[in-house]
């Protein structure tokens, strides 16, 4: 039926004015100098004006927690009792305690009839009033006649614990006669194991003025549970305990409330969202954090369907549901919208409980975790790329062993992924002995330092040695050091021939400048010196011999430094390198036997056919035989070997049985005016070394001291 507007606005005005009375009413009532108290039909105190607080010694709000019950434990009263009594009399005088543990007589007047199952009483305190021989008479057989008739064990007991009286329950539940049972110690009614409790219970009532709890009594000789409820009495020289015997079905209902308390505590308060629901996917039951996770609030989760939060139904979330209906159990993670958007990854674990009819399913956000696991997924992909893609050599690895090392470092090193991860960092720095002083002194700078970078040469297995440099820097991340590294043998290599050509350089300018000018005047002086040798008189042979040659050695001087100075036109064409190698040891042999040296020759092959000019590839073979001659001042034998090297080069080997090179030394050879020789002036190796690498060939050098040089010239077989 609809209202009005004016009919609407007449009541709303009829409530404020109602509500405004109320208000005036409870002023006046609470302002009552008499005390007034409302209680229910279950003796709970629904108001009390100040006066009643007073009187009673209990704030407002306490007392509305209490019932009209709680003060009567002098002489206990249930609701029942307190009501047919009240109900024949308009007064009715009680004794009540307060919790300070005084006494007082109160004179209950009850106002008017029940109104909505309430009553209404005025209070007064009429202790003064009444002589204390006769309230203590009239209080002691109220006491006694309820005493000894209540359902419930009470048991009086002095301070030492010393029992006074007992009423019929309690003698009844202990089968024993009460004269067996005044006089002794509560104690020795008390079990073993709750005494302590007993006691502590005791010293507890001083403060709680009641306290309730359980313990086990001896009956026959056997423990039984009791729940009781303990107060002391007027002076607190007396102890009154009431009993009550916990039956199975007693604890039972108390385990399951008990149980069921914890539950909804644990239930409500766990971090995991639980949901319950029925067979048909209805949602009956959810906790807090179910609401927080979902981002919805009870009454929008109660009622929904469990699974329409789930992002997408696609083949994992089929699987899923497939194992659910199959094993009544599933444990995974699924993808989840709320309601207001937001996508969150849920941890689920739901469980079925068909006879049950529900079925419950726990929940827990892992979406940060998720999150956490995409960046690191995402920077673990960056990392390997980068860790893959570089061209230096990478290792990660620790005290223990290696950990990993990407492919370009397998590379460099010659050893796969799985086989140096076999090795513990000792084990592979001592497989080649000769790496490990320095690979052992690099690792103790980088301990020292933190970060240290060096260059060693790393002497494989198959004997080829390389330089590399090494990078490492320590603890990198998570106990690891990282070390990168670099074959820098060819940059190495490449310096050197730079310094070599920026000295060919300067002697190809020093020979330019000074070759020509030295020349003309040695013509000259060579000229003259003949003349004179003709015309001088007496024996001055020996002179004039060792003029000549030092003027022949100073023009082949002259002559290796125009080589140098200036490129020769050369023209190449197909040669038997076995020819101009025996043509070449026809020239040497007489200067060989003078020295009792033999030459022995080696030729994998019957023809080695190269581009080259001839002369000039002489001219090497005499310089490099020549210097193994003369590096023989005892004599032996000097061994010229060819060979295949390759489909691409022949090797031609000479082989020396001399003193030998050091290794120092054997770096600067080939390098101007650098020789072992007395009277040499290195240009012969240098002019050797121009001369096979404008042949695209190159030379390498062997040498062991006090067991002699190779030298290795490659020649291609094209050019």
């Amino acid at each position: 039926m609809n209202l009005g507007y004016e009919n609407e606005t007449g009541y709303k005005q009829k409530i404020i004015k109602l509500n405004k009375q109320i208000e005036r009413y409870n002023e006046i009532f609470n302002s009552m100098l008499e005390p007034y108290i409302r209680v229910d039909e279950e003796l709970r105190f629904t108001y009390v004006n100040e006066a009643a607080c007073t009187l009673l010694e209990t704030p407002r709000e306490q007392l509305e927690l209490l019932k009209l019950t709680d003060f009567l434990q002098v002489i206990p009263l249930t609701q029942e009792e307190f009501g047919s009594q009240s109900s024949s009399e308009e007064r009715e005088k009680k004794m009540i305690q307060l919790h300070t543990g005084a006494l007082k007589q109160i004179e209950f007047l009850r106002i008017g009839a029940p109104s909505e199952g309430q009553q209404i009483y005025r209070l007064e305190d009429v202790t003064l009033d009444v002589s204390s021989s006769r309230e203590t008479l009239m209080s002691r057989q109220m006491f006694l006649d309820i005493f000894d008739t209540a359902i419930e064990s009470i048991v009086l007991f002095d301070s030492s614990g010393i029992i006074i009286e007992v009423n019929h329950a309690f003698i009844h539940v202990l089968g024993i006669p009460k004269k067996d049972i005044v006089g002794k110690n509560m104690t020795d009614l008390i079990s073993q194991k709750y005494k302590s409790y007993w006691e502590e219970s005791i010293r507890r009532v001083f403060s709680e003025s009641i306290f309730r709890g359980e313990v086990e009594i001896i009956v026959h000789d056997e423990p039984h549970p009791f729940v009781f409820s303990l107060s002391s009495t007027v002076g607190n020289e007396l102890y009154m305990s009431v009993f009550r015997k916990l039956t199975e079905s007693n604890l039972i209902e108390k385990k399951l409330e008990t149980s069921e308390r914890i539950f909804a505590e644990l239930f409500d308060q766990s971090m995991d969202a639980i949901i319950f629901w029925n067979d048909d996917g209805i949602i009956f039951r959810v906790n807090h954090s179910a609401c927080k996770i979902f981002e919805s609030s009870r009454e929008d989760l109660i009622g929904s369907y469990i699974w329409k939060y789930v992002y997408s139904n696609n083949q994992h979330f089929n699987q899923m549901m497939d194992t659910f209906e199959r094993d009544t159990q599933v444990r995974g993670e699924l993808i989840y919208k709320m309601p207001n958007h937001q996508i969150k990854l849920l941890e689920l674990t739901a469980k079925k409980h068909e006879g049950d009819g529900y079925n419950v399913t726990i929940f827990r956000n892992v979406s940060e975790r998720w999150l956490i696991e995409k960046e690191l997924r995402d920077s673990e992909k960056k990392f390997r790329k980068i860790f893959e893609g570089t061209l230096d050599g990478l290792i990660l690895w620790n005290d223990k062993g290696f950990t990993d090392i990407n492919e370009a470092g397998q590379g460099i090193l010659g050893i796969s992924k799985d086989k140096l991860l076999s090795f513990t960092v000792k084990e592979f720095i001592e497989k080649i002995p000769g790496n490990a002083a320095d690979l052992n002194a690099h690792i103790e700078k980088v301990y020292k330092h933190g970060v240290y970078s060096s260059i060693i040469p790393i002497m494989f297995e198959n004997g080829r040695v390389k330089h590399i440099e090494f990078l490492t820097r320590e603890n990198l991340y998570s106990s690891l050091h990282l070390t990168i590294f670099r074959d820098v043998s060819k940059n190495l290599e490449m310096q050197e021939q730079i310094r070599k050509s920026d000295t060919l350089n300067v002697v190809g300018e020093l020979a330019a400048g000074i070759a020509h000018e030295i020349r003309n005047p040695m013509t000259a002086l060579k000229g003259f010196i003949q003349l004179l040798e003709d015309g001088v008189k007496g024996d001055f042979s020996t002179y004039f011999h060792v003029i000549t040659s030092e003027i022949k050695r100073i023009e082949t001087i002259i002559t290796e430094f125009l080589v140098l100075a200036k490129p020769q036109a050369l023209k190449f064409f197909k040669q038997d390198v076995h020819t101009i190698l025996k043509e070449t040891l026809e020239l040497l042999a007489a200067q060989a036997l003078l020295e009792n040296i033999q030459f022995e020759t080696n030729f994998e092959e019957e023809e080695f056919t190269v581009f080259c000019e001839a002369n000039q590839l002489k001219q090497v073979f005499i310089n490099i035989i020549k210097n193994a001659l003369e590096v023989m001042p005892d004599g032996g034998s000097v061994r010229i070997k060819t060979r295949r090297f390759s489909e691409k080069y022949v090797c031609i080997s000479i082989i020396d049985q001399g003193m030998g090179i050091s290794t120092e030394m054997l770096k600067k050879l080939g390098e101007p005016f650098y020789t072992t020789k007395d009277r040499g002036t290195g240009l012969g190796l240098m002019v050797s070394y121009k001369i096979i690498e404008e042949h695209k060939g190159y030379i390498e050098v062997e040498s062991k001291v006090e067991k002699g040089t190779s030298f290795h010239i490659y020649l291609p077989f094209e050019s």
